[in-house]
């Protein structure tokens, strides 16, 4: 037994050093022999960090490994050794985000159990040589991405050269990754963590060689004033903008990214809407028959245009070439959608239901991994007007965009009774929730919303009314709407069409609203409100398992109008208990309505008026909204099935 053992044992070292020479042979000689070149190209005898020896393979889609066939195959059936399962002996080129070439060093014997043994057997423990590090991802459980690292060595330095050179050559051919970045890091999201979050995933982007120019903010506003000040020259040149921080930050970058880039029509504001007819439903206060040869049909037939040829598109006076803002057109020609800029979150808030949304995870690796992979998903973004901040005032319109939610009442007192305890971190939420419910305040409001003809809702639930007949079905009716809900890949965002472009003004108007599209009429309700919200995703989070509307999509056209009506505490408490649970129907109440729609309009009826966008407080006595469908591109690879 033991003669057998040495006779392995020398074989192996024999091998070893015969592909050892022949790679050396090729690196030296292989301008002279193409064939052999291609050969040496493809395969070559490595050793393998806590593995051991392997042949690597060079194929079209990735890297595989495998144990020299016959020796390995002896020793384990002649011992009664079986290898595990569990061993990686693969890793695909689109789960490969770098290769590196590092030091002379340790590589060492193998850690597993049964390899372990058979590499005992041959001699070969931790031993010096050239070494190269591919940088990939794996899988793990909750839907994140964790960091893989294998190791390769060879006592020829030029091997290991050649074998990164592949490999990079290789991730060169992955277009969709970013190669430079804009980064804007908030060292006061959240608990504050900004800073040391950036520093832990940033060898994430040196591995990837991915370039990035970060500016940490000093003050609040700071991101939001550089995204102004950025020309478009400048904008160009990155691949992607990255914040570092939760949904207020990113909606503080996105605000600067698109106030005086994105030229659209404003929706109509709540005095732009007639009395109902009865016959035809509520109509625009504008008359679409009164258009004129010269204005374009989409605009002509567009419902969501204004009725004053005196508003200005975002950042453009209609009737001059230079607005407010100093910018001339030329210099805001940044077309829409823009899907080479693609923007990426990193999560460090207190919330982050974005990031949760979009990557099902808050986990920072996850995201940066995303990032350098050049994952890829279409966002819809609400454009939400302002046009009066107190009962009086009448202001101009102040435009502000969201990408996450955008609520009155319960959620506007939240933010503002939040901004008196910062100091007390997202706990701060909890605090000033608690205070807001048990002062259970109601408001009165009138809204309009535009009802989709292709998009009445199916269900009573979703319509207020309740054909249930006694009274604990009439609190909570037992009809549960069929959920579709939005994942990776997702059939309903894939399959919609993105915003529209007016080629004779080159500005955005929504798709649902083209001349010819999608019918439809308006919608009044009047009353008295606990909450009013639109959710533009999910908003999915650690408090609300499934979010605030489980079958929200992220790019399918439309907001999820809810109408939360005065009703007793109980069963509001009720309500936001539905709203914890994983499986919970929040929808599923009397007092609760839930309209699928592409725009909406606001009126307070009292003195108080204040709006949560995105987490930050926005004061608005009136208001209107309307979603532009896939507006931005995400790094991201959409909720995991």
């Amino acid at each position: 037994m033991e003669g057998e053992d040495s006779r392995l044992v020398e074989k192996t070292e024999e091998r070893t050093s015969a592909t050892t020479t022949s790679d050396a042979s090729a690196s030296a000689d292989g301008d002279s022999d193409g064939e052999a070149e291609s050969s040496s190209a493809s395969t070559s005898t490595l050793f393998m960090d806590n593995v051991g020896e392997v042949v690597l393979t060079l194929g079209s889609d990735g890297l595989s490994w495998k144990f020299p066939d016959s020796d390995y195959k002896d020793l384990s059936s002649c011992f009664g050794i079986k290898l595990g399962g569990d061993v990686v002996t693969e890793i695909k080129f689109s789960e490969i985000y770098g290769v590196e070439l590092i030091s002379y060093g340790v590589i060492r014997g193998s850690n597993h159990p049964n390899i372990g043994k058979l590499i005992s057997l041959h001699g070969h423990g931790d031993t010096q040589m050239y070494r190269f590090t591919v940088h990939g991802i794996k899988k793990s459980q909750h839907s994140q991405l964790c960091l893989a690292t294998y190791t390769f060595g060879h006592k020829d330095s030029e091997i290991c050269h050649r074998w990164t050179d592949w490999i990079d050559a290789s991730l060169k051919v992955e277009i969709e990754r970013p190669k430079n970045l804009l980064v804007f890091v908030n060292p006061r999201s959240g608990k504050k963590h900004g800073c040391r979050t950036w520093e832990n995933v940033a060898p994430v982007f040196s591995r990837a060689k991915v370039d990035t120019k970060v500016i940490v903010t000093e003050r609040a506003g700071q991101a939001f004033d550089a995204m102004i000040s950025t020309s478009n020259e400048e904008l160009r040149s990155y691949d992607g903008v990255i914040i570092v921080g939760g949904d207020g930050f990113f909606n503080e970058v996105l605000n600067g990214f698109l106030l005086f880039r994105l030229r659209a029509p404003h929706p109509p504001s709540p005095s732009d809407i007639l009395h109902l007819n009865r016959s035809n439903g509520p109509v625009l206060g504008h008359d679409t028959r009164e258009a004129t040869a010269e204005t374009p049909e989409t605009e002509a037939a567009s419902p969501l245009l204004s009725s004053s040829s005196t508003h200005k598109a975002i950042g453009l006076a209609n009737s001059s070439t230079e607005n407010d803002s100093g910018y001339s057109d030329e210099e805001l020609d940044f077309p829409f959608p823009r899907e080479h800029l693609r923007f990426g979150i990193i999560p460090a808030g207190s919330t982050d239901a974005i990031v949760m949304c979009t990557t099902g995870t808050r986990d920072p690796i996850t995201s940066a991994l995303q990032i350098v992979l050049g994952k890829r998903i279409s966002l819809d973004i609400a454009q939400v007007v302002r046009w009066k901040t107190t009962f009086t005032a009448d202001v101009d319109p102040c435009v502000r965009y969201a990408a996450s939610f955008a609520g009155y009442g319960f959620y506007g007192d939240v933010i503002t009774e939040s901004e008196n305890y910062r100091w007390m971190g997202p706990k701060r939420y909890d605090y000033a929730g608690t205070k807001v419910f048990l002062r259970h305040r109601s408001y009165e409001a009138e809204v309009a919303y535009f009802e989709s003809e292709s998009e009445n809702p199916e269900s009573p639930v979703e319509r207020g009314s309740n054909p249930c007949s006694s009274w604990m079905k009439s609190m909570c009716c037992s009809e549960k709407p069929q959920r579709v809900i939005c994942r990776a890949n997702c059939g309903v965002c894939s399959n919609s069409k993105p915003v529209h472009m007016s080629k004779t003004r080159q500005r955005l108007t929504p798709y649902s609203w083209r001349g010819g599209g999608v019918g439809g009429r308006w919608q009044k309700c009047a009353g008295r409100f606990l909450s009013v919200g639109a959710a533009i995703i999910s908003n999915r989070n650690e408090k609300a398992p499934d979010g605030l509307v489980a079958e929200a999509h992220l790019s399918d056209g439309f907001l999820h109008l809810l109408l939360i009506k005065d009703c007793p505490r109980a069963l509001y408490l009720w309500h936001l208990t539905q709203l914890a649970k994983k499986g919970g129907e929040p929808l599923n109440f009397s007092f609760v309505e839930h309209h699928k729609t592409p725009a909406f309009t606001f009126t307070s009826m009292g003195k108080e008026s204040v709006w949560n966008l995105d987490g930050e407080p926005f004061p608005a006595h009136q208001l209107s909204a309307q979603v532009f469908r896939g507006l931005i591109s995400l790094f991201a690879s959409g909720p995991p099935v």
